[in-house]
């Protein structure tokens, strides 16, 4: 599928997300127009100001508030929803506030954008939704349920998901963290040393929304198939690069944090598809037959190991001060190199 002079919405557009992907397609011919959807005034100044093009046009309004969102995806051919509460504390102290963003938020979006014909949603998740435990990852497993459930019941307009990992350096991220202790000559503090994430960048994110846009069927989940490694030898990877000898400072496991992250659960990885670098997982389609929830079990899944990153590619010290030398952050604040980036 080519996608060439299409308009694209990009929901929470200000955002870490939002920016990588508005930065990837600003420059190609596969958008005529991109809309940036959000809340924030600052933000879409700042932006308005740092790019100055007419290529792109802003909405200001909130995914909880339908009326604000439909106008938004009037025209549009594709949208790219990325807006959503994701700190995991805020969400555990105010899990209403993530249920109205992420899963009402969703639901309105997609419906939106279905009313106005849109022809394909792709919505973001997060690998907190695959077993979740926290009120952040609760309320995106909801909204992956939400957006399958709204695409059984579309024709027209195709919705899928991503679930992403960790996105380095993005805002919220422990690599900003980490960096500014260490410049500050501070402890690098850390929750539990052996815990692994998954690591990936905001050019990796943008290539798994790509190709879900070019090969997403509705209620499709697409995992791209990150490095992972742990927390531990990310702070001694930020210290050898940065040449500061600080101490490391463990502080305790927080409310809501999980030892490893799970991008693909064992039911999931016993219909996903290998697609190269990405995993797709398709929906469940099956109707409300008890009968194929109840009493026809399924065989394989006790013999199918989750996807999570304490069994992918586990990168070491040398291994993660490789990958997030590429990082823009890192370039920047390290290596002293004149980087232009937008900060979400």
């Amino acid at each position: 599928m080519k996608i060439q002079n299409k308009i694209l919405l990009i929901t929470g557009g200000t955002g870490s997300f939002g920016t990588a992907v508005l930065n990837r397609f600003l420059t190609t011919d596969h958008f005529k127009e991109i809309r940036i959807f959000s809340r924030d005034e600052k933000k879409q100044d700042d932006m308005r100001n740092l790019y100055k093009t007419d290529k792109i046009k802003y909405y200001i309004g909130d995914v909880r508030d339908y009326s604000s969102v439909e106008p938004a995806t009037r025209g549009v051919d594709y949208v790219f929803h990325a807006a959503a509460l994701k700190q995991v504390p805020s969400c555990e102290f105010f899990p209403m506030q993530a249920v109205k963003t992420n899963v009402e938020g969703t639901q309105n979006v997609i419906r939106a954008a279905a009313s106005n014909g849109v022809q394909k949603v792709i919505c973001l998740s997060t690998d907190k939704a695959a077993y979740p435990i926290n009120a952040m990852g609760i309320s995106k497993a909801m909204m992956e349920k939400v957006a399958v459930a709204e695409s059984r019941n579309l024709t027209d307009t195709v919705v899928c998901l991503t679930r992403y990992g960790n996105v380095m350096a993005s805002r919220g991220s422990v690599i900003p963290l980490f960096l500014n202790q260490i410049q500050k000559g501070e402890p690098i503090t850390i929750t539990d040393p052996n815990m692994s994430r998954f690591f990936m960048s905001l050019d990796d994110a943008v290539d798994l929304v790509l190709f879900a846009f070019e090969n997403g069927n509705s209620g499709d989940l697409f995992v791209n198939k990150a490095p992972a490694g742990t927390i531990g030898d990310l702070a001694k990877a930020l210290i050898t690069l940065t040449g500061k000898d600080v101490p490391i400072k463990v502080i305790g496991t927080r409310h809501g944090e999980k030892l490893y992250e799970t991008l693909c659960t064992r039911e999931e990885m016993m219909k996903a598809e290998d697609m190269g670098n990405f995993y797709r997982v398709p929906a469940d389609n099956r109707d409300l037959n008890y009968a194929k929830y109840f009493s026809e079990g399924e065989e394989d899944v006790s013999r199918i190991e989750d996807y999570h990153s304490h069994n992918t590619n586990q990168k070491d010290v040398e291994g993660l001060k490789k990958l997030i030398s590429t990082l823009p952050l890192i370039r920047k604040e390290v290596f002293g190199e004149d980087v232009e980036q937008l900060h979400g």
